[in-house]
């Protein structure tokens, strides 16, 4: 029963972060901008966190989920449910953006890139597969490294989804452009679906960049921050 309730609330909070900043991104992007974009992911995550952070921890995230395995945090043995049920809820809200996308008079599902990221020739930007690399690897650490310190036992405990929240946005307005920002493998295959084979071949950039940044973030946590 437990672990049902912790797989629900990964499958819904990991629903509600796609659907509110992918969803912000392909629907109403060319509106709110960067900053839009940004602050959707932001509140998603942080209304989220408040909302079932505290069933299953809030994790929403395959990187965030192995970064706290490496810090500690969480149990290893967890993490593949975890990852599976954010699959599962990314990959609903990727579904629930494109009906609600293609119900709009005269688009086609050629019109956007469905939020995807990319480098080169796939990057808003046109940055290159290095950069995207680092962008990625460094802020996923600094995440992790934000995650951890803000739900720490010695942390103000109302005031966690509130730096979890805010770093993710300040995340995005960061890269964007040099992305369109993952540090999230879930939320980077859900949208690479829908936008096809170019975004397809490079999707295992996003999990491989996302993930090793979390681990780096969790090692250092654990070894030069943690409060012993």
């Amino acid at each position: 029963m437990e672990m049902r309730r912790r797989v629900g609330a990964e499958v819904f909070g990991t629903f509600w972060l796609v659907l509110g900043g992918c969803g912000t991104a392909v629907l109403a992007g060319d509106k709110v901008g960067y900053l839009g974009i940004a602050l959707a992911f932001g509140l998603s995550v942080l209304t989220a966190a408040y909302a079932v952070g505290h069933i299953s921890g809030g994790h929403f995230n395959p990187a965030v989920t192995i970064g706290l395995v490496v810090a500690k945090r969480f149990d290893a043995k967890d993490a593949v449910a975890h990852i599976v049920a954010q699959l599962v809820g990314a990959i609903l809200a990727g579904c629930t953006i494109f009906v609600i996308a293609m119900g709009m008079k005269g688009f086609e599902a050629t019109d956007t890139t469905w939020a995807a990221n990319g480098f080169g020739d796939q990057s808003p930007g046109g940055y290159n597969l290095l950069a995207v690399l680092v962008a990625e690897v460094v802020l996923t650490a600094v995440f992790l490294i934000i995650i951890l310190g803000a739900t720490a036992d010695e942390a103000e405990p109302v005031a966690g989804g509130l730096a979890i929240g805010l770093a993710l946005t300040l995340i995005h307005l960061i890269s964007i452009p040099v992305s369109n920002t993952s540090v999230n493998p879930a939320r980077s295959t859900s949208q690479a679906l829908f936008a096809g084979t170019d975004f397809l071949v490079q999707l295992p950039v996003f999990w491989v960049a996302p993930i090793a940044g979390a681990a780096i973030g969790g090692l250092l946590w654990s070894t030069l921050l943690r409060k012993t």
